[in-house]
């Protein structure tokens, strides 16, 4: 038999990356269904449980920025079967735990396997054909969307009816034929970076003001906003963030080139990404519960986490569907117009919400219609800073933006749920989120998602010859990719 033609081996490499972006955000979902059952499963309190969500948060906003550089100085291929080595074992150690402290160690293994995601989207730069590289970054961003929505309802099927260690042996499993796929699919690229130094110094200063930041953002509502521990750990973040700044803008070869991020159209794609990452979760912060209250509130549909997350998953499916029509969008019009139509398309389905939030049926259109604008959005970003990034830094900054979007889930995250804990009503002596409460998180998350418009509205037009200089590296790299498989 003779050797696959380029567009076969191009469908194949597209189609390995996207189940590894998709596996990752199942990675991340899997504990959801067992919330709940997490201090009676792990004998601990719910406080200490709880930092079985957060470890995964706070290690993968660490390690995706690494991941990314180091990808661009050793190479995208090795990189990506180095972030399957803590899925698996990360995976193994939860299924194996019986207490918090290995679970907890579990899922920060699990949360360093995340960088796979970044690390893919800038691969695609390398071994895609320029004409079908704006698709193929669409369907590889949105995969992040896609497993997330589609995890839930599977995570909450075998938790329901199986044991919950079946989810983590699973997740092993699917996390090993990520690694193999990648193995025999994936063609090894020159390193864009090779020779460079590792900013050790830069990571160490960006992973402690990120923890310090992240568990300020995340647990303020608990430890209290204007507590001793939640002011500290802000001014430690900021005094840290700027050190951290001044040393990149003064080393050699930084951790993240900030002259870079700091060009306009870097800078305001990852200002929208905050935005972006805001409205979208603050949909999957208040679906499931409009699904799950009971129906006797008034306006609870009383359905169980595995009715919840099916009514939900037509929402992935969508984003599935139209990832690859933004990426025709991107190549028509250009991806800032593909990404102020996603971002509007959010805003719409907030609005449908407020009129469509009494039924499940009206759910379940809402969240298909958010998550098709966040498929063309997350899918217009990361084209947006390959535009605008040499290609030494491409997963690099690719990493950044996907810091970027997470910082905007947790700030989406914290405010959100400081809406939904103060806006009470009480009802046979039990205190729970009131109609208004859900209302006003809406109606928060469609004025978020308008700002990201705005935001995207500003972002500056590629020059022509730029874009020509691009498509012209992306021509040969590609080309050089096929004759080295």
């Amino acid at each position: 038999m003779g050797a696959p033609q380029p567009s076969a081996r191009a469908g194949r490499i597209v189609a390995t990356l996207a189940f590894a972006g998709t596996t990752a955000a199942i990675m991340q979902t899997l504990v959801t269904p067992l919330i709940a059952e997490l201090p009676k499963i792990l004998h601990t309190t719910s406080s200490n449980a709880a930092w079985v969500i957060t470890a995964t948060l706070l290690v993968s906003a660490v390690c995706v920025p690494v991941s990314g550089r180091l990808g661009d100085m050793l190479g995208k291929r090795r990189m990506l079967l180095v972030c399957s080595v803590p899925l698996v074992a990360g995976s193994v150690v939860c299924a194996l735990s019986s207490s918090v402290v290995p679970m907890i160690i579990g899922r920060s293994l699990q949360g360093m396997g995340m960088g796979m995601l970044p690390l893919g989207i800038a691969l695609l730069r390398d071994v895609v054909p320029a004409e079908k590289l704006s698709s193929s970054i669409a369907l590889v961003s949105a995969s992040m969307g896609i497993g997330g929505a589609l995890g839930l309802p599977i995570a909450a099927a075998v938790a329901q009816y199986s044991s919950w260690r079946v989810l983590f042996w699973g997740a092993a499993g699917l996390a090993t034929i990520v690694a193999l796929l990648i193995w025999f699919l994936i063609p090894e690229v020159p390193a864009a970076a090779k020779g460079q130094r590792f900013d050790v110094l830069g990571a160490l200063g960006l992973g402690a003001g990120l923890v310090c930041l992240l568990l300020a953002v995340s647990k303020g509502a608990d430890w209290g906003w204007g507590s001793t521990t939640t002011l500290s750990l802000s001014v430690g973040a900021l005094a840290l963030l700027v050190g951290w700044g001044f040393w990149e803008l003064r080393t050699r070869d930084p951790l993240i080139d900030l002259r870079t991020t700091a060009r306009p159209r870097v800078l305001m794609t990852n200002l929208a990404s905050v935005f972006v990452g805001f409205g979208m979760y603050a949909s999957l912060l208040i679906t499931p519960q409009l699904l799950q209250f009971p129906a006797a509130t008034g306006y609870g549909l009383g359905q169980s986490m595995l009715q919840a997350g099916l009514w939900m998953a037509p929402g992935g499916i969508m984003m599935m569907f139209v990832s690859p029509f933004g990426g025709k969008l991107s190549d028509a019009r250009g991806p800032k117009f593909t990404l102020v139509c996603g971002v509007l398309v959010i805003a719409a389905g907030y609005g449908l919400s407020l009129a469509l939030m009494g039924s499940a049926w009206g759910l379940m259109l809402v969240s298909m219609v958010i998550n098709s604008g966040v498929g063309l959005a997350y899918g217009a970003m990361p084209a947006l800073i390959m535009s605008a990034v040499p290609l030494s830094e491409t997963a690099a900054a690719n990493g950044f933006n996907t810091l970027m979007r997470a910082l905007g889930t947790s700030i989406g995250a914290a405010v959100i749920g400081v809406v939904l804990s103060h806006m009470n009503t009480t009802m046979a002596g039990y205190s729970f989120t009131s109609k208004t409460g859900f209302q006003t998180g809406l109606i928060i998350g469609c004025g978020v998602a308008l700002v990201a418009a705005t935001v995207a509205a500003l972002i500056p037009a590629v020059r022509r010859a730029t874009a020509d200089s691009e498509k012209d590296d992306a021509d040969t790299t590609a080309e050089q990719a096929t004759a080295e498989v």
